[in-house]
């Protein structure tokens, strides 16, 4: 802690927190015996995820590869083409390991799983502590399920599936049927499971932009007196928009933060503006990059490019954020 800069005084502070410390379990009135804790960090204290954060911040000291942290979840990965590369990776698993034994922590290798992304993957069989780590052809990260050709199918099931799910349980337990009432509980129960994290799991096919739409349809139509409409005119009395619409408004507002907001330091790595003389709807306009896989033509980076070209120069000089949504939203509006 001294080493990222906190004064004495409070490291001492929480040294004389932390030494000596014991927990014990309770459930239904047992316990367990008190045991010393010597490694990790107090649970359910205020302190704790601050400490942890500070705890595990030298995790990626001598790692090549790209190692990313959240909470207690860690992902490391690399580039594994060539016979050094796939050496590099199983190196930087053995320093992860050493650094666990150093601080007297474990990795729990079960939950450990290798992902080969892109079709032409050797597979290559990955070693931590000696036990090799099973491979797995999808697996859910941080509530998204990635599978190893960046197919978003299986999520676009699970979020459609979810939240049927939830649509089903206001059907039933909710007698009334006033746009008042199925509106907001749809709007903060059911959508934000087919909005989360949507910007990167997209999806790529008409089967799955269906499944995901049809669950607003069924929505929109529980509400009293527009049963017998059309879902447009439904959306267009309710004053909503499709999922589809909703999500390109989501990708217009990721990039106007990569360009102009909170993350434009990274949106220099993402986005290129064009170098060009013409300046027709926008004088922001992206250069569109070559990629060799299809597939990238699904990213945001590369999809959000000929929509936010099309903004008009009202729109992309928006001096805030709050100001872009609303003149992005005027912009939708007149779209069909």
């Amino acid at each position: 802690m001294i080493k990222y800069g906190i004064d004495r005084t409070t490291v001492r502070w929480i040294h004389n927190w932390l030494t000596d410390r014991t927990q014990r379990v309770v459930i239904n009135g047992f316990t367990s015996d008190w045991k010393t804790v010597s490694s990790g960090v107090p649970q359910g204290s205020v302190l704790g995820p601050l400490l942890f954060n500070i705890f595990i911040n030298d995790l990626d000291e001598g790692v090549e590869g790209t190692l990313i942290k959240f909470a207690d979840d860690t992902k490391l990965g690399g580039v594994a083409n060539t016979r050094e590369e796939k050496e590099r990776i199983q190196k930087d698993l053995d320093k992860l390991e050493q650094w666990a034994e150093t601080n007297r922590m474990t990795f729990n290798r079960e939950k450990c799983k290798v992902l080969h992304l892109g079709k032409k993957n050797d597979n290559i069989q990955y070693r931590m502590g000696g036990i090799s780590l099973s491979s797995s052809t999808c697996e859910k990260d941080l509530g998204v399920l990635v599978d190893h050709r960046l197919n978003m199918s299986q999520q676009c099931d699970a979020a459609a599936k979810k939240a049927n799910t939830i649509l089903g349980c206001i059907k039933r337990s909710i007698e009334s049927r006033s746009r008042d009432v199925i509106v907001p509980l749809y709007s903060s129960l059911v959508r934000p499971h087919l909005e989360y994290c949507v910007q990167f799991w997209a999806p790529q096919f008409k089967r799955d932009i269906d499944k995901l739409e049809q669950v607003q349809r069924r929505a929109t139509k529980m509400v009293s007196g527009l049963q017998t409409m059309s879902y447009e005119e439904r959306l267009k009395d309710l004053g909503m928009y499709s999922l589809q619409k909703r999500r390109l408004r989501g990708d217009m507002i990721a990039v106007f933060k990569y360009l102009k907001g909170c993350h434009s330091a990274e949106g220099l790595a993402l986005f290129s503006v064009a170098q060009e003389g013409r300046t027709r709807n926008n004088g922001m306009k992206l250069q569109g990059s070559r990629y060799r896989l299809d597939i990238r033509k699904n990213f945001l980076t590369v999809r959000a490019i000929s929509h936010w070209n099309r903004l008009p120069q009202e729109v992309v000089d928006s001096p805030s954020l709050e100001i872009f949504k609303e003149r992005l939203d005027r912009y939708l509006s007149r779209m069909v």
